[in-house]
C-alpha cells in the first residue's frame, strides 16, 4: 500500500462548561491522505504527527507526503488541527499494517494537541466526555442540529488561553461543576430539552469575549430564536448554537446579532463515526462509510 486517504470529523468541543473535558464530533469533514514517498512540504503538525507515531511503534521512518482537504476553515474552534493529527496518525498506521489501536492514536493524537476535547470526538465520533485519556462516548440524535456562526477571522488557541485567569470565584466553578454534569446527563439519556440553560460558563467564555467582540449578543440571538442554547466553539471564533427545531431560524438570528462582515453559518449534525478510512491505492481499493 503506498497511499490512503481518512475522513476525520470536525468537533466542537467545551459547549461552555465542560471546558477541556466535553466535545462532539460533527458531520463537516476534512479529508486526510498520507502516502509513501517525499511530496510537496506539509504542515508541521503532520510532519509533529509523524514523528510521534515513529517513536512510539519503534518502527523504522520513512519519507511520506500529508495533504488535506475539506470544509473545516483552520483556527476557528472546530477542531481543525485534531483533524490533520488524527489523520495523519491514522494514515500512517494504515500503511504500516495498523501496529496501534484507535485508543492509542487518539492518546498520541492528545499529547500531541495538549488537550483530549477535541481528540476524542475527532477519532470516535459522538459527544464525548474525556477526564485524561479515560474517556466516555455517546452517540447523538440526528434531530439535534449544530448552528454555527462562523467569522471571518482566526482566533489561536495558545493566545485564547493566554486571557485565562490562574483562580476562579468557587461560586462559579460550582455552577460550572452543575451545568457541565447537567450537559452530560442530557446527552447521555437524549432528554435534549434538559439542555436548555446548561450551557453557561464562567472558567473560560467571559474572559475569550473581548476577541469576539459579538459573543454574548450571538448567544442571545439564538437563544431568542428557540435554541436550547449556545457557546464559543473550543477557544473560537466560530459560535454554537444547538437546537431541536427551527436550526434555519436559529442561523439568521446569530447572523443578524453578529453584524459582522463576512460571518457564515453551518448547520449540521453530530458525527457518531468518527476517523474512518476512505481509499486505499496499491492495495485493493475500498471504500468504508
Amino acid at each position: 500500500m503506498q497511499q490512503v486517504t481518512f475522513r476525520v470529523p470536525a468537533s466542537t468541543s467545551n459547549l461552555g462548561p465542560g471546558f477541556d473535558c466535553l466535545g462532539v464530533a460533527l458531520r463537516l469533514y476534512n479529508q486526510v491522505t498520507v502516502a509513501r514517498g517525499r511530496g510537496e512540504r506539509m504542515a508541521a503538525m503532520a510532519r509533529l504527527a509523524g514523528d510521534a507515531f515513529f517513536e512510539r511503534t519503534a518502527r523504522k521512518a520513512f519519507s511520506f507526503s500529508c495533504s488535506i482537504a475539506g470544509e473545516i476553515p483552520p483556527s476557528r474552534g472546530l477542531g481543525s488541527s485534531a483533524t490533520i493529527r488524527l489523520g495523519a496518525l491514522h494514515g500512517l498506521n494504515e500503511l504500516m499494517d495498523r501496529p496501534l489501536q484507535r485508543r492509542e492514536i487518539f492518546e498520541l493524537c492528545a499529547r500531541l494537541e495538549g488537550h483530549p476535547d477535541n481528540a476524542a470526538p475527532g477519532c470516535y465520533g459522538g459527544f464525548n466526555v474525556v477526564r485524561g485519556f479515560e474517556r466516555q462516548m455517546f452517540t447523538v440524535s440526528a434531530q439535534l442540529h449544530f448552528v454555527l456562526l462562523v467569522p471571518d477571522f482566526e482566533i489561536a488557541t495558545s493566545a485564547a488561553r493566554q486571557l485565562l485567569p490562574a483562580r476562579i470565584d468557587r461560586v462559579h466553578a460550582v455552577e460550572n461543576s452543575r451545568n457541565a454534569c447537567a450537559l452530560t446527563a442530557a446527552f447521555a439519556s437524549r432528554e435534549y430539552q434538559s439542555l436548555h440553560g446548561a450551557f453557561v460558563d464562567h472558567l473560560h467564555q467571559p474572559f475569550r469575549k473581548k476577541l469576539i467582540p459579538f459573543l454574548d449578543e450571538v448567544i442571545a440571538g439564538a437563544e431568542s430564536a428557540g435554541a436550547l442554547g449556545a457557546f464559543l466553539s473550543g477557544s473560537g471564533s466560530t459560535i454554537c448554537a444547538i437546537t431541536l427545531r427551527s436550526p434555519e431560524k436559529v442561523a439568521r438570528a446569530m447572523l443578524a446579532a453578529a453584524a459582522s462582515p463576512g460571518a457564515r453559518t453551518i448547520i449540521t449534525t453530530a458525527d457518531n463515526r468518527g476517523a474512518r478510512i476512505l481509499e486505499t491505492r496499491n492495495s485493493k481499493f475500498e471504500i468504508r462509510n
